[in-house]
């Protein structure tokens, strides 16, 4: 399968992947609801926009795959440096979502606190991280909560490599002699 027809079959998975979600939630009780920070005196936001967040997130991934470049071995049409991101992104937002389920709130905080030095260990702002963590949260926390979530870390992320990565070459140039101290 070539990157452009890959680029065409990701966003419509993703659509059924949500569709299969929302169609079994919607004869077993209804489509969910989640509230922010999960106290019910704040709004509420339907699963139902998961239909919108999944498919688009899969769309941008697919563009942002094809975009990789070509000298990247390939496993079928996905650059294998892209999975060990995508793989350790889900599995990490599956047990998030799994220790939630549970009633493991002492690792369901545990995890949550525990995506703050991930944030600066990880390039959590690259779209492969979102989009494993997003639709591994998805069966547990609708398709806008996860993403929110992602989107706050990945400001984070980006944030505190971009403060690190200065200091950084200050501190080089400052050692080299390149830089007079003030």
């Amino acid at each position: 399968m070539s990157a452009y027809r890959f680029s065409l079959w990701l966003p419509l998975l993703a659509l059924l992947l949500a569709a299969i979600h929302l169609t079994i939630e919607y004869f077993s009780g209804g489509v969910q609801s989640h509230h922010l920070l999960n106290d019910a005196t704040l709004p509420a936001i339907s699963n139902w926009f998961e239909l919108i967040t999944l498919p688009l997130l899969g769309l941008a991934l697919a563009k942002y795959v094809v975009l990789q470049p070509a000298h990247i071995a390939r496993l079928a049409t996905v650059p294998v440096s892209l999975l060990p991101g995508l793989i350790g992104a889900a599995c990490y937002g599956g047990v998030f979502a799994a220790s939630f389920a549970l009633g493991q709130m002492t690792i369901t905080t545990l995890l949550f606190f525990g995506l703050l030095p991930c944030a600066v260990l990880f390039p959590l702002y690259r779209l492969h991280y979102i989009s494993g963590f997003v639709v591994a949260m998805t069966f547990t926390f609708g398709g806008i909560l996860p993403l929110m979530i992602a989107a706050v870390l990945a400001l984070l992320s980006w944030l505190s490599r971009f403060v690190i990565a200065t200091v950084l070459a200050g501190w080089r140039k400052y050692r080299t002699g390149s830089a007079k101290p003030v």
